[in-house]
């Protein structure tokens, strides 16, 4: 008998045994190309739930004491576990574990940067070498402190990302950074007195009263630049207003922004300004700042064109497209003919503060100042050196009384005569010819 289309026990003609079809679920969440915000600090060891609402009541009390109770039941448990651990001594257990992680790891050879996520388990990444690599990241990476421009360790075959620097700044700017305030204070300083009026109204009254300037309707010096002769007390009133401030102080030589490699000097050039928003208000001093601020020109040179870079990401972060906030700027120089005027044009540079030669009363204030700790022979007569006519600068004046002292040491006194201050005179101040020292090749 041949079979018969439907029945009882038969298959339904419609299809009925059609497979159930799948319910659509909404695929999972990617990073690719989304940045996720880091969280340092306290809050990425813990995350606390936010409670609302925010208005004190009773149903804002029950929720606190509900995750109080929750923090307290958890510490319990973590308490137990190290008890335990402790009891069954695990120390060896961890160690292997370790010791596994350490050799899926292997060793680290190189440093990257993230340049792009393409999903959770691969990216795209730069080392200093030059070329990028998609690269995979292993597992026990975490992955939510990964965002596009970290640094982060690099396997020295596979090129696969093992681990994250949370500092991605260079140490070179960390180094920078004045921990301890010179002793050097305003009191220090012989004479200047126009020069620290004019400081404290571009760099320290914005920082503690910028009320005054919104009153009067003006925007306040973004930057000051100190120029004069060597040994006029540029670097000296630097250091003075690192220890009136209480601002974050960031010191740094021009010279210190030329880099061996492409790229490195502009890019020291951005986390220097990074770190000074980040820790701000805080006051940027970079010295001798013609070694990389002097005038553009033509140049076949790939060290010359790259000093320039590095003062064009400077003019960019002088006065770019971004504000600046609380970060001031100063700079010295003792040869500001030489810098580029798209560096001094106000905007970048509002104050240009000069230090002259000191004159006679500059000159005795100066000499006040360093011979007041010093002891004196009744002899001594201070003003036979201050009417001289020779050209004195600060630094002269205090190599001179540091000789005198360093004369009476020698002849084991105890006071410094006339006759010492003489001495010092002739070692010290020795008259020049250009650059050049007279007799010293003779």
């Amino acid at each position: 008998m041949g079979n018969q289309p439907g029945g009882a026990g038969g298959k339904p003609p419609d299809g009925g045994d059609k497979k159930k079809e799948k319910k659509w679920e909404p695929p999972l969440p990617t990073r690719v190309g989304r940045k996720k915000k880091r969280v340092k600090g306290s809050k990425a060891v813990a995350k606390l739930p936010q409670v609302t609402p925010l208005t004190k009541c009773k149903l804002r009390q029950l929720r606190l004491e509900r995750i109080k109770d929750y923090l307290l039941l958890e510490q319990d448990f973590v308490r137990e576990q190290e008890s335990e651990s402790e009891a069954k001594g695990d120390d060896t257990k961890e160690d292997e574990e370790r010791n596994k992680l350490e050799e899926l790891r292997g060793p680290v050879m190189s440093v990257g940067h993230i340049e792009e996520i393409i999903d959770d388990n691969h990216a795209i990444v730069s080392s200093n070498a030059g070329p990028q690599y998609y690269v995979n990241m292993l597992s026990f990476v975490d992955k939510d402190l990964i965002e596009p421009g970290c640094t982060v360790l690099l396997h020295f075959k596979a090129m696969s990302v093992v681990g994250i620097l949370d500092d991605d700044v260079d140490p070179m700017v960390n180094v920078m950074k004045v921990e301890k305030a010179p002793l050097e204070s305003y009191a220090d300083v012989g004479g200047l007195e126009a020069q620290i009026q004019e400081v404290k109204e571009a760099v320290e009254l914005p920082m503690s009263h910028p009320e005054l300037y919104d009153d009067i309707g003006i925007k306040p010096p973004k930057g000051v630049i100190f120029y004069g002769a060597p040994g006029t007390g540029k670097t000296l009133l630097a250091k003075a207003v690192a220890n009136e401030t209480s601002a974050t102080f960031l010191r740094i030589v021009g010279s210190e922004l030329i880099q061996k490699y492409l790229g490195d000097g502009p890019k020291l050039v951005r986390e220097l300004f990074k770190v000074a928003e980040e820790n701000a208000p805080s006051i940027v001093f970079i010295d001798e700042i013609d070694a990389v601020g002097t005038k553009r020109y033509a140049s076949n040179s790939g060290g010359t064109r790259e000093v320039q870079r590095t003062m064009l990401e400077l003019l960019n972060q002088l006065d770019g497209f971004d504000a600046r906030g609380e970060v001031k700027v100063i700079m010295a120089t003792n040869r500001i003919e030489t810098l580029d005027p798209a560096l001094l044009r106000p905007g970048r540079i509002d104050r240009k503060i000069e230090f002259p030669m000191p004159d006679i009363t500059t000159k005795r204030r100066i000499f006040n100042i360093h011979v007041g700790k010093m002891s004196l022979a009744e002899d001594v007569d201070l003003e036979e050196f201050i009417m001289t006519k020779g050209d004195l600068s600060g630094a002269d004046i205090k190599a001179m009384c540091t000789e005198a002292g360093l004369l009476a040491l020698r002849e084991r006194r105890m006071q410094v005569s006339q006759a010492d201050f003489r001495k010092a005179k002739e070692v010290a101040l020795y008259r020049k010819k250009g650059t050049v020292p007279e007799g010293l090749y003779l």
